[in-house]
């Protein structure tokens, strides 16, 4: 392993900023971390339906603004986009080029997913399942993948957004919210209960300008915007503090993930305690850098960093498929026999201390995952650039 870290480090450029690396890993952990401790699949009377603990378990709400961790995605992105775009104008490269570049990074080894499942799905249904938990498992897993939509989008626009300050799309996000949910408009407690008119169309203006402020963010640092840490400081108490005035006063849900069956959400789509909330993080991910950069020093804390960056995309796209496998395998190696923490409602203690226990069982079922389908990830698609190096945690 020692000789493993040890090439990892002598392979990476000495320019490289390893912090943005490690902001990626930490961002990739969140969500992973998060999605296996707030997802519950329960077996009842032959069929499966997906709940939270955060529905059972309220008191947990908390715990859920440490694994929200989008925004950081959309801050970097916002960040290597921009460079990536200005080296690659400065260079020459043409626009569609680059784009077709960016884009074939975040697909490729996307579509592997739908094709994977569908199949899955037709051996389960053949083999008796029911259609509503077959469906249940399906949207499981790729309902995350709007993630790649939307950053695509984003990265998309970057030469046209990539000066845009974040107060613009932050204004979108609070006017949209005042419209959508009218007793904030009037300042009262506990206003999102009803949804105002237009609540549907109004929907995709929150979805592009909820992510294009963390994306804007780091756009803006990119382009030598933000400076020192008095900016982060300013970011994470300002975005922080109204984060927290949101929930406790405005009526916004206290999760800071969906939670299936509840009436709202603060991701979908992205609310204004959300957005808030990724600026905190955005001034975090600020002062965590030079913390970082030392940390990364060491070949042995670099080189776990840079594999999780080069399989990162795998990581996200398999992580509940992974989760989903462990559940089956035990169900059928149980007789059918629900476990608790893997199959049980999550309404208790128990519930929390045994899906802990199972954590390190889903990373396990995680890495078989990597091992059979990082290589679509690795592979170059021919609208790559040359001229970008493909090395360890490349972005």
């Amino acid at each position: 392993m020692r000789d493993l870290a040890a090439r990892i480090d002598a392979a990476t450029p000495a320019g490289r900023d390893r912090a943005l690396d490690a902001l990626r890993a930490l961002a990739i952990l969140g969500v992973v971390a998060g999605h296996w401790l707030v997802t519950a699949l329960v077996v009842e009377s032959g069929s499966v339906r997906v709940t939270s603990p955060l529905r059972h378990m309220p008191q947990l709400a908390p715990l859920s603004w440490v694994f929200q961790t989008l925004a950081v995605f959309f801050l970097v992105g916002g960040l290597v986009g921009t460079r990536s775009h200005l080296r690659a104008r400065a260079e020459g490269v043409p626009y569609a080029r680059w784009l077709a570049g960016r884009v074939a990074r975040l697909f490729r080894p996307a579509v592997v997913v739908p094709a994977v499942w569908a199949g899955a799905a037709l051996v389960m249904l053949a083999a008796g399942a029911r259609l509503e938990s077959v469906q249940a498992l399906v949207k499981l897993v790729l309902s995350p993948m709007w993630f790649l939509l939307v950053f695509a989008a984003l990265t998309a626009a970057t030469p046209l957004v990539s000066r845009l300050h974040p107060a613009w799309p932050f204004a979108a996000v609070a006017c949209v919210d005042l419209v959508r949910f009218g007793g904030l408009a009037e300042g009262l407690p506990g206003g999102l209960v009803g949804a105002g008119p237009g609540d549907g169309s109004l929907l995709w203006v929150n979805v592009a300008a909820g992510w294009l402020v963390p994306y804007c963010i780091g756009a803006a640092w990119a382009r030598g915007r933000l400076q020192g840490r008095a900016t982060g400081w300013a970011l994470l108490l300002g975005g922080g503090a109204a984060a927290v005035a949101l929930v406790g006063w405005g009526g916004y849900p206290a999760t800071m993930v969906g939670v299936p069956g509840a009436p709202l959400s603060n991701l979908d789509p992205p609310s204004l305690a959300a957005v808030t909330f990724g600026i905190a993080q955005s001034g975090a991910a600020l002062l965590l850098l030079g913390p970082l950069r030392r940390l990364l020093r060491r070949p042995a804390a670099w080189a776990a960093v840079a594999l999780a960056n080069l399989a990162s995309m795998t990581i996200f796209l398999w992580h509940q498929t992974a989760m989903i496998a462990v559940a089956s395998v035990a169900l059928l190696a149980a007789g059918s026999t629900p476990w608790t923490g893997l199959h049980t409602v999550p309404d208790g203690p128990d519930w929390v201390l045994a899906r802990v226990a199972w954590l390190p069982v889903f990373a396990v079922a995680l890495l078989v995952c990597c091992a059979a389908f990082h290589g679509h990830e690795r592979v170059r698609s021919p609208a790559e650039p040359v001229a970008e190096p493909r090395h360890a945690g490349s972005s």
